[in-house]
């Protein structure tokens, strides 16, 4: 199911966006940005976020987007955003003229912790796969929206039956860049269930 993009809702909406049914273009604001105290020991927590609610337990949502980034630490990509102390960000963030960092960000409880791998700096589009099975979560990325790779999967301790998630853009250094976002969709869950070992029995 395609996703009607205005029918979506702002978490902290910033100063410069275009919402239309099929399409949203997020203009950064500097020193925006979403970390909770590991390693750097700061928090930050305003980055804008455009978001839908599900209680669906089982779902994955799809994103396509382009950046114009050109400062460290610019950053685009796909969020699950519940409060200031538990979220999941996904995105592929700005480094130098030679790298970026494609990664995840997984905060619990109010610390964050970050996966990343080093890509291309030429790469200016990435699609996200964000998947939902009941507290468990999966995100994937993909260069043509075919093919996917397995970024991350994590458990959340905090998430509710119903859930707000959906896309993010921010600049956490003196920047700002444009943001595209394209193709969002919501479908059946994609990341299957695993068919190896079986789940221990519950005592």
């Amino acid at each position: 199911m395609k996703v009607n993009t205005s029918e979506m809702q702002w978490t902290r909406a910033p100063k410069q966006f275009t919402v239309t049914p099929d399409r949203v273009e997020i203009i950064t604001e500097p020193h925006t940005d979403l970390w909770q105290r590991t390693y750097y020991h700061f928090r930050n927590d305003n980055a804008p976020a455009l978001q839908m609610e599900t209680d669906q337990a089982y779902f994955s949502f799809t994103v396509r987007t382009t950046f114009e980034s050109k400062v460290r630490f610019d950053q685009s990509g796909v969020v699950m955003y519940l409060d200031s102390d538990n979220w999941i960000k996904a995105s592929i963030e700005y480094e130098n003229d030679q790298i970026q960092r494609l990664g995840t960000v997984v905060t619990n409880n109010g610390y964050s912790d970050w996966a990343s791998a080093d890509v291309d700096a030429s790469i200016k589009s990435m699609w996200f796969r964000f998947s939902r099975r009941e507290d468990d979560f999966c995100v994937e990325n993909s260069e043509d929206g075919v093919h996917f790779h397995q970024m991350r999967i994590c458990h959340m301790f905090n998430v509710k039956d119903r859930i707000t998630f959906g896309i993010f853009a921010c600049s956490p250094e003196d920047s700002s860049f444009k943001a595209t976002f394209t193709d969002l969709e919501l479908t059946e869950c994609k990341w299957l269930a695993h068919d190896g070992q079986a789940p221990d029995e519950e005592i």
